[in-house]
């Protein structure tokens, strides 16, 4: 059985609306904290405001948003740790990333194991 991760606060960003609100929703109902924005233009406008554990980069958002989110998550806050749902490739700045699609038990699982590794390396 895998360890399991204290409660996060996590931004997660998304192209669509009702994808976004039923991933949150679960997200959320495993235990941890999740703030929606909804396009690129409101996760850089919410993470620069305000820090968080996780950003999580979603599928639907375009190529370029997935691709540059990433760095400005990095530049802000340096700390946070990135998630690119659907990635095109590794580069700087993705802590983790999942091709689609997933299972949003995928998604808790690849969570839970960033955080559980982050923790062990930590230590």
């Amino acid at each position: 059985m895998p360890k399991t991760v204290s409660k996060l606060k996590i931004l997660y960003g998304e192209g669509d609306q009702k994808l976004l609100a039923s991933q949150a929703a679960t997200i959320q109902n495993a235990g941890h904290t999740v703030q929606t924005a909804l396009g690129r233009k409101s996760v850089e406008e919410t993470i620069r405001r305000e820090p968080f554990d996780l950003v999580i980069v979603g599928h639907t958002l375009n190529k370029n948003d997935r691709h540059h989110l990433p760095y400005i998550v990095k530049k802000a806050r340096p700390e946070a740790r990135v998630l690119v749902l659907h990635s095109s490739g590794s580069h700087p700045g993705v802590d983790a990333e999942l091709d689609t699609p997933h299972s949003i038990e995928a998604i808790l699982q690849k969570i839970s194991s960033l955080f559980v590794k982050a923790a062990t390396v930590g230590a």
